[in-house]
């Protein structure tokens, strides 16, 4: 059995990161995920790794493109703000089809907002974070055990497709310790990256990196065949977590550090005698969509509990096509949910049907 260390959750996304075999790290300091370019300043040069405190957010995630177009596994991160920086890069990085992971550990917004907690991002993040039709895999782990399997994960998933991948937190999940294990998941097998610009050694044709096409036909062929691409992955990469639904006549659905509160909220809600249950989106993008089909004729209500004004609703209700009614419950501002908040809510929902 490993050995188990205790672990801050960004300190933790870093060395996942390196255990994946990044070696090259663009960032900017900013609470409250400053700790993931700590870790990295001190960890890349021991291991003959690239640390890079850019000027500005901007120049960093430009980095990111020039060192994924060379064919390396590369990661940035930052906090709401700064990531907000980051998105016309994000865009030329999904147009120039390349491999990334991007990591937002979130806090209060809009603008400067505060340095609290929250999951004001969602939107941002799943419903296209810069210009143009792309799409990002955006995983919500709920544990620092989990952010570490995720952002291996992360790393395959973007190589695999050859895409941006986000990995998104609020500041909660990024400053708790908890202890963990790096015994990584089994990789998939992916595909040699004979498109990167990494030397032709005389041997091969030039390979050319970019997002730019000035013939209409030519980029909209291009962006229909990346769209088919998004439709594999949302057949097949979704993923979500269940908790007591065998029996749920009441579903609470959240994701992140949130949903571990809302378990609380279940245990709770059924030693009162209600039947709640849980579904945890782990991937935002592809939603689960699926999962939640499965409960459509079974539970009476749903009640999205989220750190934010309800982003995930609208995704929701989506999903269960509208045939269930689904609630709200939130906190905003880097407030936190409560478990008894979140139980007179139900109580409210299910007082209310009955």
């Amino acid at each position: 059995m490993a050995e188990k260390v205790l672990l801050k959750g960004n300190e933790a996304i870093a060395e996942a990161a390196i255990l994946s075999g990044c070696r090259y790290f663009f960032g900017y300091p900013i609470t409250p995920q400053t700790e993931i370019s700590a870790y990295m300043a001190k960890r890349m040069p021991k291991i003959g790794g690239v640390f890079l405190q850019a000027e500005s957010e901007i120049s960093a995630c430009n980095m990111v493109y020039g060192a994924a177009a060379a064919g390396a596994r590369v990661m940035t991160s930052s906090s709401s703000p700064g990531i907000s920086l980051k998105a016309e890069a994000i865009s030329y990085i999904a147009g120039a089809d390349l491999p990334a992971v991007v990591v937002n550990i979130v806090r209060a917004g809009p603008g400067l907002g505060g340095i609290q907690p929250a999951q004001s991002d969602y939107h941002q993040a799943t419903k296209g974070l810069g210009h143009g039709d792309y799409k990002m895999i955006v995983l919500a782990p709920s544990s620092v055990q989990e952010i570490i399997n995720l952002t291996a994960e992360a790393f395959d998933l973007a190589d695999f497709y050859r895409m941006p991948v986000m990995i998104i937190g609020d500041g909660m999940l990024g400053q708790m310790m908890e202890p963990v294990t790096f015994e990584l998941p089994e990789g998939r097998k992916l595909p040699e990256k004979t498109w990167a610009t990494n030397g032709t050694g005389m041997k091969r044709p030039h390979n050319v990196v970019n997002s730019l096409y000035i013939q209409p036909n030519d980029l909209e062929r291009i962006v229909l065949e990346r769209n088919k691409k998004y439709q594999q992955i949302q057949e097949t990469e979704a993923k979500a977590e269940t908790y007591c639904m065998e029996d749920a006549e009441y579903m609470i659905t959240a994701y992140g550090s949130t949903a571990r509160i809302a378990k609380n909220a279940v245990d709770e809600l059924r030693e009162q005698g209600i039947k709640a249950g849980l579904i945890r989106p782990i991937t935002l993008w592809p939603f689960p969509e699926e999962t939640y089909k499965q409960y459509v004729g079974q539970v009476k209500a749903i009640l999205s509990v989220e750190m934010s004004l309800g982003q995930m609703v609208d995704d929701v209700k989506l999903a269960v096509e509208s045939k269930v009614p689904v609630h709200f419950y939130g906190r905003c501002g880097g407030n936190i949910p409560y478990p008894n908040e979140i139980i007179q809510k139900m109580k409210e929902i299910a007082g209310g049907i009955a």
